[in-house]
């Protein structure tokens, strides 16, 4: 794409569209950036127009560039795109300008696990792939190192939302992944058809070379993506051609592979991160990573801050930090995986009753302890589904009562099913706040 002098509107500055805004000034455009926050940080070469938008700035650009968080139903894109204007999201963007083999994941939950996983088995495998999109580098990020000469990627592994495809442009994966498809952004999506037919846009460039990866347990999936005409190469999760799982070994099948992995070697807590390994294993064998070399690095893979992430072991007790379970869904998957007794932290703002599902979970572990603006709430919750739940007033008297609790041999688990807005900047906040106090250090 040339832009030397064209219009390039970047709506929404916060990383992804300050990346795609340095990007298009790189590549020769007159660029705009606006955001209806009027505290934004300048941008070399770009001019700001910060509070309420104007239409005439949007209708008269030769391109608009939007960042997630902007929906697609913003009347002001809406105007443009009626005017003829075209428009992109960031990961679209920044594709253009890429032509190297893609991994995409995609999928309610676990999509942030998977894609860090995949990237550094390849890494292990001896590839230098870039890992970022959704997972919070964004991919005009890898544009711009290239451009600097700095080491370039032979691959590209990207985490992508369902918001990044609304607006999809001609983005290409040889490798798509759907891992599942729960409630989840309802708000913006309307209901599950519209939101899966935003995961599914994922095959839409996809030819017979390309591989499509799905649930085989999801039929939602499956009709949505045959109703927008995938032609990628079928592959199951939980199925061969694909791969299975069974205990601590699986089993990666398809075209002339079939390759059985050992996954005891995984030092990740939780069973689902066994999962995510297989997973993980079949993406980079379609990538074309040797089998062996994709076992070796097995030993070596790490969780991702905020996410199963083991913090200190403190008398023998694990400290596990899995903040990024902002719903009772992902909490499910951890309280459900973590194999030792643990003391469970829930809490925060809630986005809604459903609690009570975890109550046969939590029988099995030692304690719970409630905390937060919704502590009560799900307390409360807890009991009439016949679960006894602590309760604290703040994460750091939450954890104060963990710590009294726990036995040698457990774990104490913040997976806290709800947001984090109530007392902290974002669910990292929160994490690193649990991370110092586990370690008895002041937050």
């Amino acid at each position: 794409m040339d832009l030397h002098g064209k219009r390039v509107v970047v709506v929404g500055l916060q990383a992804s569209g300050r990346a795609a805004a340095k990007l298009a000034v790189s590549r020769g455009a007159q660029v705009v950036g606006a955001d209806l926050r009027a505290d934004i940080e300048p941008l070399d070469g770009v001019a700001l127009e910060l509070g309420p938008h104007r239409r005439s700035t949007f209708q008269g650009a030769d391109l608009i560039v939007v960042s997630p968080g902007v929906p697609i139903s913003q009347p002001d894109l809406v105007a443009a795109e009626e005017c003829g204007v075209p428009i992109l999201g960031e990961l679209a963007f920044a594709a253009q300008f890429l032509d190297l083999p893609t991994a995409a994941i995609s999928g309610t939950n676990g999509k942030s696990t998977v894609t860090w996983f995949t990237g550094q088995l390849l890494r292990g495998a001896g590839g230098r792939p870039f890992v970022g999109g959704n997972l919070g580098n964004p991919l005009s990020n890898a544009v711009l190192a290239m451009d600097r000469g700095e080491d370039a990627p032979d691959s590209l592994v990207v985490e992508v939302s369902s918001y990044q495809m609304e607006r999809p442009g001609r983005f290409h994966p040889q490798v798509g992944v759907i891992l599942n498809l729960t409630p989840d952004h309802l708000a913006r999506h309307g209901d599950m058809d519209t939101y899966g037919a935003m995961k599914v846009r994922l095959f839409a460039q996809m030819g017979p070379r390309d591989f499509s990866v799905l649930p085989a347990d999801d039929d939602r999936l499956r009709t949505l993506a045959e109703v927008a005409g995938d032609h990628g190469r079928r592959l199951w999760l939980d199925k061969i051609p694909g791969v299975t799982r069974l205990g601590q070994y699986a089993r990666v099948v398809f075209d002339a592979h079939e390759i059985r992995f050992d996954l005891t070697v995984v030092r990740v807590p939780g069973v689902h991160n066994l999962d995510n390994a297989a997973t993980a294993a079949l993406i980079a064998v379609a990538m074309g990573a040797p089998g062996q070399a994709i076992q070796e690095a097995m030993g070596s893979l790490e969780a991702l801050p905020h996410r199963m992430q083991v913090v200190a072991e403190q008398d023998g007790v694990l400290w596990v930090n899995d903040s990024k379970a902002t719903n009772v869904e992902a909490a499910a998957v951890g309280i459900g995986g973590i194999e030792r007794p643990s003391v469970v932290l829930l809490g925060g703002q809630a986005k809604g009753p459903g609690f009570a599902a975890l109550a046969p979970l939590l029988q099995r572990h030692r304690a719970v302890v409630t905390f937060g603006d919704s502590g009560p709430d799900i307390a409360a919750e807890l009991t009439g589904a016949g679960v006894e739940a602590h309760r604290a007033g703040c994460l750091e008297d939450a954890v104060e009562q963990a710590r009294g609790l726990a036995r040698p041999g457990d774990a104490v688990l913040l997976s806290p099913g709800c947001a984090s807005f109530d007392a902290f900047d974002d669910f990292e906040h929160r994490g690193r706040v649990f991370s110092s106090l586990a370690a008895g250090e002041d937050a």
